[in-house]
């Protein structure tokens, strides 16, 4: 059976890359968790302590009850080393906090302010960094890209000519799922320019606007803009006009910085045929403009904030408009909905599309924007739910995006007042069944 794009096409696109990288990461999304373990007891070397105190503190009842025990049975379940969790609500942060280790092994704790790769959710902050060039009467959204990077060119003649900036965000060029990762992994000589020029040999897979694919190479080409239009790199664009007036000081958004010295970093697990072990950190800079950032629970905290403020800083000035904040939230690409296994049934969705950077769904009834992200070692996803005021982010260093999905479900559903559900054990039965059947083809 085939099925839709999900949440996790980044992921699954990335799974196509040789060597180590593709052997870690085939196994986000797909890997088949252990039995989940009780709530009590500590597996040595996966689960440490949890860090301090959080940052701040306001409105607890959002979070489930024991909900430090909760994340710890996640973590255990899922062989997740470390785990960074942030919650606000109502324009405060309920939870920054740390847990776990940030290596297997080793006893040095994650905390909030632990830096963690977070991969595609780096999307948002390219498309809000082209937000702050419309803002200034420097882009369009629907202004062509070639007005902007003359040498910019695809397969098709005709799409060369009319993409816009917004088509580069929202993955309808007509570019199959993950076309072009090859160009970004492994790291290569070429240059960002040498490798989005190369996108003229790329065929497209469909017709323009047509059909939703996940790519990051048109993020990459959105990242050469911004450097066009701006005059400075991606980078300088990102750190200055993005991170440090958010607040986001622990950030960085080259994803090289994770492999400094002496860091507070988590360092990436990916789940082998000996189990789960620590693997080399990614220094590819040429893919940061798609998922290059690293960031921390407490930055992560804040970025919620802003966006759910529609763009408000807390001193009352402003990261972005109100218009820029529609735009980065509108739906623009429809993606097929597809039912859920029995055991998740209440994630079954009524509509679920790709905004600016974001992708918008819902839950329950409750308009969701989020994201996820993956690259070898780390995943992680960011959910709002702007009605409720309400942000979670999950930050992790090992590859199960199921072990960020039972967390951040069971926040969301205390903050609804619905019936709580074990989502560890739900997402363990479908990896089970899932690996029955595996088990059984193979035997055929």
């Amino acid at each position: 059976m085939r099925h839709p794009p999900s949440a996790d096409d980044e992921i699954r696109s990335i799974a196509r890359r040789p060597g180590r990288a593709v052997l870690a990461v085939l196994t986000v999304g797909l890997a088949f968790a252990l039995a989940p373990a009780s709530s009590s007891g500590r597996e040595s070397g996966t689960v440490g302590p949890a860090s301090p105190s959080p940052v701040s503190r306001s409105d607890e009842n959002v979070l489930p009850p024991d909900f430090d025990a909760l994340v710890a049975r996640v973590m255990r379940t899922f062989e997740v080393p470390g785990m960074a969790v942030a919650v606000v609500k109502d324009g405060a942060t309920v939870l920054a906090k740390g847990y776990g280790v940030r290596r297997m092994g080793e006893p040095d704790a994650v905390d909030a302010r632990t830096l963690f790769g977070i991969a595609s959710n780096t999307k948002a902050f390219t498309a809000t960094a082209l937000g702050l060039l419309v803002e200034e009467g420097k882009i369009e959204w629907d202004g062509q890209v070639t007005r902007y990077l003359p040498w910019f060119q695809m397969w098709d003649p005709y799409v060369t000519r009319e993409i816009t900036v917004r088509d580069l965000l929202v993955h309808r060029s007509g570019l199959g799922l993950g076309a072009g990762d090859l160009l970004l992994w492994p790291e290569t000589t070429y240059t960002r320019r040498e490798i989005v020029e190369r996108l003229r040999f790329i065929p497209l897979a469909t017709s323009f606007r047509s059909a939703y694919a996940y790519d990051n190479m048109l993020y990459v080409a959105a990242g050469e803009l911004i450097e066009a239009v701006s005059g400075v790199t991606w980078e300088e664009f990102i750190r200055e006009r993005v991170l440090r007036k958010a607040g986001m000081d622990s950030s960085e958004p080259r994803h090289s910085a994770a492999g400094a010295e002496a860091r507070n970093v988590a360092m990436p697990h990916a789940a082998l045929e000996g189990g789960v072990t620590p693997v080399a950190i990614d220094e590819n800079d040429n893919m940061n403009a798609a998922g290059g950032i690293v960031s921390c629970a407490e930055d992560m905290a804040r970025w919620m904030l802003i966006h759910l403020a529609g763009g408000k800083l807390p001193d009352g000035g402003r990261l972005f408009g109100e218009r820029t904040a529609r735009e980065l939230t509108t739906l623009v690409t429809p993606i097929p909905i597809g039912a859920p296994a029995p055991e998740l049934a209440a994630q079954r969705q009524n509509f679920n599309g790709y905004a600016l950077g974001f992708r918008v769904g819902d839950y329950r009834g409750r308009k969701l924007v989020n994201h996820t992200g993956g690259l070898s070692g780390y995943v992680s996803r960011v959910v709002m739910v702007p009605e409720l005021g309400l942000g979670v982010a999950v930050l992790t260093n090992q590859e199960s995006s199921d072990a960020y999905n039972s967390v951040i479900f069971a926040v969301l559903d205390e903050a609804l007042g619905a019936p709580p559900t074990d989502w560890a054990a739900a997402y363990s039965a479908v990896r089970a069944r899932s690996r029955s059947r595996t088990a059984g083809a193979l035997e055929d």
